[in-house]
């Protein structure tokens, strides 16, 4: 064969050698130059088998991991834009991640993961640099492809991920906060007796605390909207001919 018989093989002696220095060094690279993460496994809670998709996740695991990031000039995609429903951040990255780490953190860890193989489209990684979670989109595992025969990293596309109410319980202060300050769920807001069980009401229906909030509120800016109208003239309702008075 043209290729060099005691590395491209993949059955001689060498190539393993070989394979795994490159894996080595690949590995101390994402140590020094990469970004402390911890990798979130989705658990689903109440897949809707019609739609494959699941309303109810939650994430109860948090595993620390070394990631690089691929853009070194900051974040990809749209950015900060101004959409018909206000302002949307649509921040995008690129993680690296050893394909040994992986295995190590799923054979040792003892978690649960939706598989082993790879890391999985759903699951959440947290940025501790920027406290930021992001969503997995897309994991290309042949890029770089089959180098010395073997496949070294994997490349998670995220997204930002837009946090609607899902149960946090990682044990990490800083992710489990977010579900704390954003959370919308009523349910956790349920009093409780001192036995554990809710507290319900007449209507065996469980008792809300104060302090839940829906995140709404009233419009306030239709006072402020009148004030400018009436200081400006924006609007003269005293005119009667919207074309002009005759004989002015």
């Amino acid at each position: 064969m043209p290729t060099n018989f005691y590395f491209q093989s993949g059955n001689n002696i060498g190539t393993t050698n070989e394979q795994r220095l490159v894996e080595d060094l690949i590995i101390e690279s994402l140590k020094i130059y990469g970004h402390d993460t911890y990798y979130l496994p989705r658990t689903l809670v109440n897949k809707d088998t019609i739609f494959d998709e699941d309303e109810l996740s939650k994430f109860t695991q948090a595993y620390p991991v070394e990631m690089y990031l691929d853009n070194v000039n900051g974040y990809e995609g749209q950015g900060d834009i101004f959409t018909r429903f206000g302002l949307e951040v649509r921040d995008q990255a690129t993680f690296v991640m050893a394909k040994r780490r992986w295995e190590d953190m799923v054979q040792t860890s003892g978690g649960t993961f939706t598989q082993t193989t790879r890391p999985s489209e759903g699951d959440l990684i947290y940025l501790e640099k920027t406290k930021s979670l992001f969503e997995i989109k897309y994991v290309d595992f042949q890029n770089p492809f089959y180098q010395l025969n073997q496949i070294y990293v994997y490349r998670l596309v995220c997204e930002l991920f837009e946090y609607s109410s899902e149960d946090l319980d990682t044990g990490i202060t800083t992710i489990d906060a977010i579900e704390t300050k954003y959370s919308q769920d009523m349910l956790e807001y349920q009093m409780l007796q001192e036995d554990g069980t809710l507290l319900l009401n007449e209507t065996n229906g469980s008792i809300i605390k104060e302090d839940y909030s829906s995140g709404t509120s009233e419009p306030i800016d239709n006072a402020d909207f009148d004030n400018l109208v009436t200081l400006e003239g924006i609007l003269d309702f005293s005119e009667k001919n919207p074309f002009g008075e005759i004989g002015a």
